[in-house]
């Protein structure tokens, strides 16, 4: 599915204990919008029953089925830079991405599989 490193586990922990969320994961998923047509979107949620569930150093993080075709192979890391703080995903399903890093245009195997499980 996708890999979890390191640094987003212990931010995702931190987070979690932040706002007193035991039992919660970090929600990605992706949907329409952005510059470049689908956009990435993150939450603390809840897993659902169709969820597929990445757990690492006892936090989750929850994708839901329509989303994870996009995602898969995708790298969930965390980082405080010049560039910004914040979770990012390296996607390797991106045929192109915004500049902002949170817009991204799918590969056209990724959209037909998205199109015909609709």
């Amino acid at each position: 599915m996708i890999t979890v490193t390191e640094a987003a586990a212990r931010q995702l922990e931190a987070l979690l204990v932040e706002k007193d969320a035991p039992g919660k994961g970090l929600r990605v998923f992706v949907e329409q919008g952005g510059c470049a047509g689908l956009q990435y979107g993150m939450t603390l949620d809840d897993p659902g029953a169709a969820d597929a569930v990445v757990e690492q150093d006892g936090v989750k993080v929850l994708i839901d089925p329509e989303s994870a075709t996009f995602l898969r192979g995708a790298t969930l890391d965390y980082a405080d830079d010049l560039a910004g703080t914040g979770f990012r995903l390296n996607n390797p399903n991106a045929a192109r991405s915004c500049g902002c890093g949170t817009s991204f245009e799918p590969a056209a195997e990724d959209a037909a599989a998205a199109s015909a499980a609709q």
